[in-house]
Protein backbone atom coordinates (compact mmCIF):
# COMPACT_ATOMS: atom_id res chain seq x y z
CA UNK A 1 0.00 0.00 0.00
CA UNK A 2 1.35 3.39 -1.08
CA UNK A 3 2.34 6.04 1.20
CA UNK A 4 -0.29 8.85 1.26
CA UNK A 5 1.80 12.46 1.21
CA UNK A 6 -0.03 15.90 1.29
CA UNK A 7 2.13 18.76 0.28
CA UNK A 8 1.57 22.41 1.52
CA UNK A 9 2.84 25.14 -0.15
CA UNK A 10 2.11 28.54 -1.38
CA UNK A 11 4.19 28.33 -4.72
CA UNK A 12 2.36 26.08 -7.41
CA UNK A 13 5.68 25.50 -9.47
CA UNK A 14 6.88 24.17 -5.53
CA UNK A 15 4.14 21.94 -5.45
CA UNK A 16 4.51 20.55 -8.53
CA UNK A 17 7.95 19.73 -7.75
CA UNK A 18 7.75 17.83 -4.52
CA UNK A 19 5.23 16.02 -5.90
CA UNK A 20 7.47 14.57 -9.16
CA UNK A 21 10.24 14.35 -6.85
CA UNK A 22 7.94 12.20 -3.90
CA UNK A 23 5.72 10.24 -6.72
CA UNK A 24 9.23 9.13 -8.70
CA UNK A 25 9.26 6.28 -5.41
CA UNK A 26 7.27 3.50 -6.48
CA UNK A 27 4.94 3.22 -2.75
CA UNK A 28 4.81 7.22 -2.27
CA UNK A 29 1.41 8.59 -3.59
CA UNK A 30 0.87 12.39 -3.65
CA UNK A 31 -2.83 12.30 -1.86
CA UNK A 32 -3.26 16.23 -2.44
CA UNK A 33 -2.02 19.76 -2.16
CA UNK A 34 -2.64 22.73 0.02
CA UNK A 35 -1.98 26.29 -1.10
CA UNK A 36 -1.92 27.45 2.52
CA UNK A 37 -2.17 26.68 5.82
CA UNK A 38 -5.76 26.63 6.30
CA UNK A 39 -6.19 24.52 2.75
CA UNK A 40 -3.74 22.41 4.94
CA UNK A 41 -5.34 21.54 7.90
CA UNK A 42 -8.42 20.83 6.02
CA UNK A 43 -7.40 18.59 3.54
CA UNK A 44 -5.68 16.79 6.46
CA UNK A 45 -8.75 15.97 8.39
CA UNK A 46 -10.50 15.41 4.99
CA UNK A 47 -7.47 13.04 3.34
CA UNK A 48 -5.72 11.60 6.19
CA UNK A 49 -2.44 11.37 4.81
CA UNK A 50 0.33 9.33 6.30
CA UNK A 51 3.24 12.46 6.08
CA UNK A 52 1.93 16.00 5.46
CA UNK A 53 5.04 17.76 4.23
CA UNK A 54 4.12 22.05 4.77
CA UNK A 55 6.35 24.91 3.53
CA UNK A 56 7.14 26.99 6.58
CA UNK A 57 5.91 31.05 4.94
CA UNK A 58 2.64 30.45 3.58
CA UNK A 59 0.03 33.20 3.60
CA UNK A 60 -2.86 33.40 5.88
CA UNK A 61 -1.55 30.82 8.30
CA UNK A 62 1.93 29.34 8.09
CA UNK A 63 3.26 26.24 8.41
CA UNK A 64 3.92 26.38 11.73
CA UNK A 65 0.57 27.57 13.08
CA UNK A 66 -0.79 25.12 10.57
CA UNK A 67 0.96 21.65 12.15
CA UNK A 68 -0.37 23.00 15.41
CA UNK A 69 -3.73 22.51 14.74
CA UNK A 70 -3.01 19.00 12.55
CA UNK A 71 -1.00 17.52 15.31
CA UNK A 72 -3.90 18.34 17.60
CA UNK A 73 -6.43 16.77 15.64
CA UNK A 74 -4.14 13.79 14.77
CA UNK A 75 -0.81 13.88 16.93
CA UNK A 76 0.06 10.33 15.19
CA UNK A 77 0.20 11.96 11.80
CA UNK A 78 4.36 12.75 10.89
CA UNK A 79 4.46 16.37 9.45
CA UNK A 80 8.05 17.59 7.94
CA UNK A 81 8.79 21.37 7.88
CA UNK A 82 10.17 22.72 4.00
CA UNK A 83 11.86 26.50 4.02
CA UNK A 84 13.94 28.44 1.94
CA UNK A 85 16.20 29.27 4.86
CA UNK A 86 18.80 27.51 6.79
CA UNK A 87 17.39 24.73 9.49
CA UNK A 88 18.79 26.73 12.76
CA UNK A 89 18.87 25.32 16.45
CA UNK A 90 16.03 27.46 17.53
CA UNK A 91 13.94 26.67 13.87
CA UNK A 92 14.50 23.23 15.51
CA UNK A 93 13.14 24.20 18.80
CA UNK A 94 10.12 25.90 17.24
CA UNK A 95 9.45 22.97 15.09
CA UNK A 96 9.43 20.12 17.03
CA UNK A 97 7.42 22.53 19.83
CA UNK A 98 4.76 22.63 16.39
CA UNK A 99 4.70 18.73 16.18
CA UNK A 100 7.60 18.27 13.53
CA UNK A 101 9.31 15.17 13.03
CA UNK A 102 11.87 16.43 10.29
CA UNK A 103 12.82 20.06 8.96
CA UNK A 104 14.90 20.19 5.77
CA UNK A 105 15.40 23.36 3.32
CA UNK A 106 13.62 23.32 -0.13
CA UNK A 107 17.19 23.52 -2.24
CA UNK A 108 18.20 19.93 -2.04
CA UNK A 109 15.66 17.28 -3.54
CA UNK A 110 17.65 14.40 -1.71
CA UNK A 111 17.26 16.20 1.45
CA UNK A 112 13.40 16.34 1.34
CA UNK A 113 13.48 12.10 0.18
CA UNK A 114 15.48 11.48 2.93
CA UNK A 115 13.77 13.01 5.08
CA UNK A 116 10.39 11.70 4.00
CA UNK A 117 11.86 8.02 4.12
CA UNK A 118 13.12 8.90 7.42
CA UNK A 119 9.57 9.82 8.94
CA UNK A 120 8.16 6.59 6.83
CA UNK A 121 10.73 4.70 9.35
CA UNK A 122 9.49 6.97 12.97
CA UNK A 123 12.50 8.48 12.82
CA UNK A 124 13.50 12.04 13.28
CA UNK A 125 14.79 14.45 10.52
CA UNK A 126 16.46 17.80 11.08
CA UNK A 127 19.01 19.19 8.33
CA UNK A 128 22.23 19.24 10.47
CA UNK A 129 23.20 22.83 12.06
CA UNK A 130 26.35 24.24 11.22
CA UNK A 131 28.07 24.96 14.53
CA UNK A 132 28.74 28.44 15.75
CA UNK A 133 32.29 27.70 15.39
CA UNK A 134 32.31 26.40 11.69
CA UNK A 135 30.61 29.35 11.15
CA UNK A 136 32.66 31.94 12.26
CA UNK A 137 35.24 30.03 10.71
CA UNK A 138 37.21 28.65 13.70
Amino acid sequence: MAVRILIADDDAAIRRLLRRLLESHDEWSVCGDACDGNEAVSKAAELNPDIVVLDLAMPQCNGLQAAREIARATPETPMLLLTVQQVSSELTKEAVHAGFRGAVSKNTGSEVVRAVESLINHQRFFEPVESEAHRRGV
